[in-house]
C-alpha cells in the first residue's frame, strides 16, 4: 500500500504539488495522468524517496519514509523517466549489479536475473553495452531493474515509452500479471492504457488532484457516453431525421469517414432505438457501436478547466 498525506513540493515560489493526499491499495493499478508539468513525475519522486516533500508525507506498507527510508525503499521498484543507468555495461552485467545492490541472495541472483531476462525479453541483448541499445530496449532494462528483486510496490513513470506497440502488449500483459500481489502506480500519456492495465485513474492538474475514478466512471463523464456511430453514405435528410427522434441530443456527421455520431438525451440507451431506425429506413451501414464514452475528451475537458482557473488567477 502506498499513502500519501498532503503532500507539497515547492522549488522557490512555485509549486509543483499541492498537498496531494491519495492512498493505492495492493492489488491495484493506479494510473497517474495529467498534461505535461502537472506534477506527476515530481510526486513520484517524492514517493519514492528521490525527493524530499515540502510539507506532508509518505508511507509504503505502512512504514513512514521519513522514518525509514532504507527500509521503503528496499520495497519499492522504480521505473524514472528515462530509465537512467550505466551505459558502459552490458546488460547482464548491469542487471547482476543491480540485483546485488537490491539485496538478492548470492544464491538466488542467478535465477533472477534469468527470469527478468525472460519476462522483459532482454536474452537478445544480454551481452550488448547498454548505451548501444534503442530507446525501446533501454526501457525494458529500465523496467527489468525496477522489478529484478520483486518489490511490493511498483512505481513506474511511462513504462512503455518508446516501445513498438507489440512491445506495449507485452509490458501491459505483464504489468497485469503482476498486479494481483503488488502495489502499481503509473503514469502514462497513453489514455488507451489506462483501459488495458489499470483499475483507478488519478488526473492531476496544477499540483492537484482533479480526479479520481475507474476508467469506467471516467468514461461515463464523456459526452461520448452511450452515443451510436455508424459508418455509411448518408444525407441531409436522413441526418435531420435522427436529430428529430426524442432520444436523440444531437447528431455528428464526419464526412471524411462517413461517420455518424448520435448522442442520446442524457445519456440513456438509444442503441436499439437507432439500430431499429436504421433498418426501418434500410439504411447499409458498414459497422455500428455503441460508444463507451472517451477518456481523451474527459482528460482535456477537466485539465483545461483547471489550466484556465490558473491563468485567470
Amino acid at each position: 500500500m502506498i499513502e500519501c498525506f498532503n503532500l507539497t513540493k515547492k522549488f522557490g515560489q512555485f509549486t509543483a504539488v499541492d498537498d496531494l493526499t491519495f492512498t493505492a491499495n495492493k492489488g491495484q493499478v493506479l494510473g497517474f495522468l495529467g498534461p505535461n508539468g502537472a506534477g506527476k513525475s515530481t510526486t513520484m519522486k517524492m514517493i519514492t524517496g528521490f525527493l524530499q516533500p515540502t510539507s506532508g508525507n509518505v508511507k509504503v506498507c505502512g512504514i513512514d519514509i521519513n522514518e525509514d527510508p532504507i527500509t521503503v525503499k528496499s520495497k519499492i521498484g522504480y521505473l524514472p523517466e528515462g530509465a537512467p543507468s550505466y551505459g558502459e555495461m552490458e546488460v547482464g552485467q548491469f542487471l547482476n549489479f543491480i540485483a546485488a545492490m537490491r539485496g538478492v541472495d548470492k544464491n538466488l541472483m542467478k535465477a533472477a536475473v534469468e527470469s527478468v531476462i525472460e519476462r522483459v525479453s532482454l536474452s537478445n541483448v544480454y551481452y550488448q553495452r547498454i548505451e548501444t541499445l534503442s530507446k525501446g530496449f533501454k526501457r525494458r532494462v529500465g523496467l527489468a531493474q525496477a522489478i529484478i528483486h520483486d518489490p511490493e510496490v511498483l512505481v513506474m513513470d511511462e513504462p512503455t515509452d518508446g516501445l513498438d506497440p507489440n512491445q506495449k502488449n507485452d509490458v501491459r500483459e505483464l504489468i497485469t500479471n503482476m498486479s494481483e500481489d503488488k502495489t502499481i502506480i503509473l503514469s502514462t500519456h497513453i489514455l488507451e492504457e489506462v483501459n488495458a492495465v489499470c483499475d483507478r485513474a488519478v488526473i492531476i492538474a496544477g499540483g492537484q488532484i482533479v480526479a479520481d475514478n475507474t476508467p469506467s466512471q471516467m468514461e461515463g463523464l464523456s459526452s461520448y457516453h452511450r452515443a451510436v456511430s455508424f459508418v455509411s453514405e448518408v444525407d441531409g435528410e436522413l441526418l435531420n431525421a435522427l436529430r428529430n427522434l426524442d432520444c436523440v441530443r444531437d447528431v455528428d456527421y464526419n464526412a471524411r469517414l462517413k461517420e455518424v455520431t448520435v448522442f442520446p438525451t442524457q445519456g440513456i440507451y438509444i442503441f436499439d432505438d437507432i439500430s431499429a431506425f436504421l433498418q426501418d429506413r434500410k439504411v447499409q451501414v458498414e459497422s455500428l457501436k455503441m460508444e463507451s464514452g472517451r477518456l481523451d475528451e474527459v482528460f482535456m475537458n477537466i485539465t483545461q478547466s483547471v489550466e484556465e482557473r490558473e491563468v485567470i488567477k
